[in-house]
C-alpha cells in the first residue's frame, strides 16, 4: 500500500512540473527586450559612459573653451543617450511589421526535458542543457538559446505559471546560467 501511495505521489509530482501557455508578443515587448539586451551588454554600458564623459567634459571645460565646443560636447552626449533607444525603436518596429512569426500566437510547453514552442503547425525544442541563459526583467522572462537569440515571454501574459516555469528552470538549468533574481 505504501508503494502505491509513493508511486501515486511521484506521478502527481511529474504532472505538476509541466506547464503550457500561449504568448502574443507585442512591439512593446520586443522593444523592451532590445533595450535590455543592448544595455546589459558592453556596447550599451559603453555608450552610457561616453555620454556621461561628454557631459562632464562640457561642464569641466566650459570656461576654457568657446561656447561652440561646450555645445558640441552636450550634443555629443545627447546623441549617445538618444540615438541607441531611437534606433532600437525603429528597428523593432520594422522587424515586427515584416515578421509574421512575431505577430502570431506562440504556444509554449515546458517540462522536465525543456521548452517546446509551437506555431502554425511547426515546433522548435530547446532542451534545458542547451539554454545559454535565463533571466527576468521587470516585464519579461528571457530564455536565451544563444548569446543573441532568445524566447521573450511577457510576464503579464504568463501569470501564475511564472512560478512553475521558474521552478523548472532552477531545477534543470546550470546555476551560472540561471540569472533570475526575483
Amino acid at each position: 500500500m505504501l508503494y502505491f501511495i509513493m508511486k501515486e505521489a511521484f506521478f502527481f509530482e511529474v504532472i505538476r512540473m509541466q506547464t503550457e501557455f500561449e504568448i502574443n508578443l507585442t512591439e512593446k515587448d520586443m522593444y523592451r527586450f532590445s533595450m535590455y539586451h543592448n544595455y546589459a551588454s558592453f556596447q550599451g554600458i559603453f555608450s552610457i559612459l561616453i555620454a556621461i564623459a561628454a557631459f562632464v567634459m562640457a561642464v569641466l571645460t566650459r570656461d576654457r573653451v568657446t561656447v561652440e565646443y561646450t555645445v558640441l560636447y552636450v550634443v555629443f552626449g545627447i546623441i549617445f543617450l538618444v540615438y541607441v533607444p531611437c534606433s532600437l525603436k525603429l528597428r523593432t518596429k520594422k522587424q515586427f511589421k515584416t515578421s509574421g512569426e512575431l505577430q502570431n500566437t506562440l504556444h509554449y510547453q515546458v517540462d522536465e526535458n525543456g521548452i517546446t514552442v509551437f506555431q502554425n503547425g511547426e515546433s522548435a525544442e530547446l532542451p534545458w542543457k542547451q539554454v545559454y541563459k535565463i533571466t527576468a526583467t521587470r516585464h519579461n522572462l528571457i530564455i536565451y538559446s544563444t548569446r543573441v537569440s532568445a524566447f521573450v515571454i511577457p510576464l503579464s501574459q504568463l501569470g501564475e505559471k511564472y512560478g512553475i516555469l521558474k521552478e523548472l528552470a532552477k531545477k534543470n538549468v546550470e546555476k551560472f546560467r540561471y540569472c533570475i533574481r526575483r
